[in-house]
């Protein structure tokens, strides 16, 4: 987070001192309060967010007591408090988890993934989710997405600003073309940069969360069936967006290509690589 105040703060600066006249004072104060906000909201607000953009709705227990028995019975085997549990009402089979930490933790299914697999499978999907709570690799990744989010929206508007204002005078008699190159180079591959480092720290969590769930189910080939079943359902999830796509245990985006490049991309990795490794345990 400290990081991402500081890239946003470099760039505000450089357009206001090489672009607006020499205001990069100015244009860092600007900077600083808005990345400072979005941090805030990403910590303290993303759930709701993810939650609302989701069109997710809380269960109770009397609505779904088979559901609840099996988080809490995983709740009790790892240690963790129960979560509340949300429901998509959609027919494509998918679930994620959101909450910045166990004690504000949510656990998301659509109606589908609910219905179509058996008690083991289910049992796999929810070690998975409970583990990313675990982890904490929802607080990590909802911050992270946040940020780039932010990060993409900065460098976008700071780059509309550079091509269709008018650059000052200062900038162009004073300014040094090396420094004005590299302040359009960070702006440029900043926001390329960041993505990528998301997509791939979100590829890592997902390995970790099948394995942490192997261990707390002691049933890897639970979570394998569950995953052949995610892949071959090829009805794709409305309600999910490239924003939220990364949360979710399998891609809700459907349709993607194959190769060192879409894996480069993609949030999660190749699904029959995850089943492997199940499967070796």
């Amino acid at each position: 987070m400290v990081l991402f105040i500081l890239v946003v703060s470099a760039i505000a600066y450089f357009m206001g001192d090489y672009f607006s006249y020499g205001n990069g004072v100015v244009f860092l104060g600007y900077a600083l309060v808005f990345s400072g906000l979005s941090a805030f909201a990403s910590y303290y607000a993303s759930d709701k967010i993810v939650l609302a953009v989701s069109g997710a709705k809380e269960v109770k227990e009397q609505e779904n007591p088979h559901l609840h028995k099996l988080v809490e019975n995983l709740c009790i085997g790892s240690g963790m408090p129960k979560p509340r549990i949300y429901l998509i009402q959609d027919t494509a089979m998918n679930a994620f988890a959101t909450g910045r930490d166990p004690k504000h933790a949510v656990l998301c299914f659509t109606s589908g993934i609910v219905a179509r697999l058996d008690k083991l499978e289910l049992e796999g999907v929810i070690a998975h989710e409970l583990s990313h709570v675990g982890n904490y690799d929802i607080r990590l990744m909802s911050i992270v997405s946040v940020l780039v989010g932010t990060l993409v929206l900065v460098s976008d508007w700071l780059t509309r600003g550079v091509f269709y204002g008018s650059a000052s005078r200062r900038s162009r008699s004073e300014g040094s073309g090396i420094l004005i190159l590299v302040g359009f180079v960070l702006i440029l591959l900043s926001p390329i940069i960041a993505t990528l480092i998301k997509l791939a720290l979100s590829r890592q969590r997902e390995y970790l969360a099948d394995a942490s769930a192997a261990l707390l189910t002691r049933y890897p080939k639970g979570l394998a069936n569950a995953l052949t079943k995610l892949a071959d359902d090829r009805e794709v999830l409305e309600a999910a967006n490239g924003a939220t796509a990364h949360l979710y245990i399998t891609s809700p985006l459907k349709g993607g290509q194959a190769g060192l490049l879409a894996n480069l991309f993609s949030t999660h990795p190749p699904i029959q690589d995850r089943i492997r490794k199940l499967e070796a345990m």
